[in-house]
C-alpha cells in the first residue's frame, strides 16, 4: 500500500523532462528556422536590386545607340531630297525653255519641208469630197497623202516637239509634232519611230520611215499621211510648202 504513490511520482517527473526538453528542441529549431530565412532574404534582396541596375544600365545604353541611329538616318534623306528636287526643277527649266523656242518659230510665214521624196496622191479637201479608191466612196480629205516606197526615210516638215505617238487603224502609226503658236503636224503611215513624245526636233529630222499602207490606203500603195492643223482645224500643208 506505501510503494504504489512512489511509482506514480516518477512517473510524473518523467514526463516534465521529456515535456521540457520537447519544448527546448522546438524553441530552438523554430529559432534556427528564423535565422536561417533572415540571411537568405537580403541575400535575394541584394540579387534583385544588382539586375535592376544592370538592366537600367543596359536600356540607357540602348537609347543612347538608338538615338544617335536615328539623327544620323534623318539627315541622309533630306540630303538626298533636296539634290533630286533641284535636279527635278532644272529639268522642268529645259522642258519650258524649249517649248517657247518651238512656240516662236512657226507662224503664218514659215515653210514647210517635203517629208518624203513622192508624189501627191490625194490633195488635201475640205471643200469638197474627193473619191477614196481603197474605200470606193468620196470623203473630205483633211490631209496630203503623198507616194513613197517601203523604208524610205520620212522627215519633220519643220522644228517642234513630239505632243504625241498614236497608232490608228486609218493612218497607222502617227507622230503628232506641236509647231507652236497653234500649228500642228501630223505624219502618219510609219515604222521604226526614232523619237519620243517630248522629244524636240529640228527641221529635215528623221522622225519614221514608210510603212506598208493600212486597209484604208491599200488600193493606194504605200504613202505618208500629212496632215496639218491650225488651233486644231485642218488647213492646206501646200500653202506652206516652199517651191
Amino acid at each position: 500500500m506505501n510503494e504504489k504513490p512512489k511509482v506514480t511520482k516518477k512517473v510524473k517527473s518523467l514526463g516534465i523532462v521529456i515535456c521540457f526538453v520537447a519544448a527546448v528542441a522546438i524553441v530552438g529549431t523554430y529559432t534556427l528556422n528564423n535565422g536561417e530565412g533572415s540571411e537568405t532574404k537580403p541575400k535575394t534582396t541584394e540579387n534583385n536590386s544588382g539586375t535592376e541596375e544592370t538592366e537600367k544600365t543596359n536600356a540607357q545604353e540602348l537609347i543612347i545607340d538608338n538615338g544617335e541611329d536615328d539623327e544620323e538616318e534623318t539627315e541622309q534623306p533630306d540630303t538626298g531630297t533636296d539634290a533630286g528636287s533641284d535636279e527635278e526643277t532644272e529639268s522642268s527649266d529645259v522642258n519650258e525653255t524649249s517649248a517657247e523656242a518651238v512656240a516662236l518659230q512657226f507662224s503664218e510665214n514659215s515653210e514647210l519641208l517635203w517629208p518624203v521624196s513622192g508624189q501627191i496622191l490625194m490633195n488635201y479637201s475640205m471643200d469638197k469630197t474627193v473619191y477614196f479608191q481603197t474605200l470606193d466612196q468620196y470623203k473630205y480629205n483633211p490631209a496630203l497623202i503623198i507616194s513613197g516606197a517601203e523604208g524610205d526615210q520620212v522627215i519633220s516638215g519643220a522644228a517642234g516637239l513630239v505632243k504625241s505617238i498614236d497608232v490608228t487603224a486609218q493612218t497607222g502609226t502617227t507622230v503628232n509634232l506641236d509647231l507652236g503658236s497653234g500649228y500642228e503636224l501630223l505624219i502618219g503611215q510609219l515604222k521604226e519611230v526614232p523619237v519620243n513624245v517630248g522629244d524636240y526636233v529640228e527641221a529635215n529630222t528623221v522622225i519614221g520611215y514608210v510603212s506598208q499602207p493600212t486597209k484604208y490606203y491599200s488600193e493606194e500603195g504605200c504613202n505618208v499621211y500629212y496632215e496639218m492643223r491650225k488651233d486644231g482645224l485642218p488647213i492646206d500643208p501646200l500653202e506652206f510648202v516652199g517651191e
